[in-house]
């Protein structure tokens, strides 16, 4: 397996727990993989991303794109439970891990691959 192809897997893997953790992150590490580097580098930023403390913001920001795998699939029913459980964690009356354990759930049950190799599900 060539540099090239470990790097996308490695990134397809740790996106969304990267986007978790730091928006500014994500957006480095995009730059720098468009530009062509090592893997030692995208490794490095994607440990140092792991370190940031998360907001609410980069939270949120994350579980809305991991949404948008099932919003084609997902029932209205499910889609409320989606919408009402982010809301209740804004408000903090929820914490974000059940509502990345609904995420994994819907993963689960829409086979949604891509998500089910993430790290932020694992």
């Amino acid at each position: 397996m060539n540099d090239l192809t470990k790097k996308q897997q490695r990134w397809s893997r740790e996106k969304y727990r990267v986007m978790f953790h730091s928006q500014k992150h994500y957006n480095e590490i995009r730059e720098v993989l468009k530009r062509g580097t090592d893997l030692e580098r995208v490794d490095q930023l994607i440990e140092e991303a792991g370190k940031a403390e998360p907001t609410k913001g980069s939270i949120c920001n994350a579980y809305q794109h991991m949404w948008g795998y099932f919003k084609k699939y997902a029932s209205e029913e499910e889609r409320e439970v989606y919408i009402s459980m982010l809301d209740a964690f804004i408000d903090d009356k929820v914490g974000s891990e059940e509502l990345l354990a609904y995420l994994n759930q819907l993963a689960v049950k829409y086979e949604v691959e891509y998500l089910l190799q993430s790290t932020i599900l694992k």
